[in-house]
């Protein structure tokens, strides 16, 4: 596959096709990090912090009232008492 570097304002770049970012799991508005390799340009999503986003995903669920105890019976009330 071939791709055109366009003129973008000041800059230049190059449209990557939607299946491409597909299979790398990239969205548009992701952030990539970028490095040179032997001569090539090497695009690869940015690491995140393993547990980015479940703040938000734990609110979103309370906030559905989703947030119902999985197994009842193993209730959590002495959960103040646990020593980690």
């Amino acid at each position: 596959m071939k791709a055109v570097v366009r003129r973008m304002g000041n800059c230049s770049g190059v449209i990557i096709p939607k299946p491409i970012l597909a299979r790398i799991g990239i969205e548009t508005g992701d952030e990539l990090d970028c490095s040179l390799e032997d001569d090539r340009i090497v695009l690869a999503p940015a690491r995140r912090h393993p547990r980015t986003g479940w703040a938000d995903a734990a609110k979103r669920i309370a906030d559905a009232a989703d947030d119902a105890l999985v197994w009842p019976e193993f209730g959590n009330a002495d959960d103040a008492d646990l020593e980690w």
